[in-house]
């Protein structure tokens, strides 16, 4: 390891991005096709970019069942589904700052 990591100066540490899945509320969920499949929304997937940024998709199952491919699907851009990734990312912000670390 190298010694400015483990002094715990870890500015020359590259973090290309940081990564949470959130469940979207039954409420919030929507549909969505995909090479004439048909997909129910559950699942977020928000990416911190290294700028600050905020990056998401969303992911689910068909809904005629079976596990179908992992595809994303674009957020549409709804207030309730922006405010609930900002409480997502910001929730996500508190548990990283308070993590201890491997084991």
């Amino acid at each position: 390891m190298r010694d400015d990591v483990t002094r715990g100066d870890g500015d020359d540490v590259e973090v290309s991005a940081l990564a949470i899945n959130v469940a979207i509320p039954e409420h919030l969920q929507w549909a969505d096709v995909r090479r004439d499949v048909e997909f129910r929304l559950t699942t977020l997937n928000v990416r911190m970019l290294s700028d600050g940024r905020l990056a998401a998709r969303a992911y689910g199952r068909p809904t005629a069942g079976g596990r179908g491919a992992y595809t994303s699907f674009r957020v549409p851009d709804d207030p309730e589904i922006a405010a609930l990734i900002d409480h997502a990312a910001t929730r996500a912000a508190a548990m990283w700052a308070g993590h201890r670390g491997l084991g």
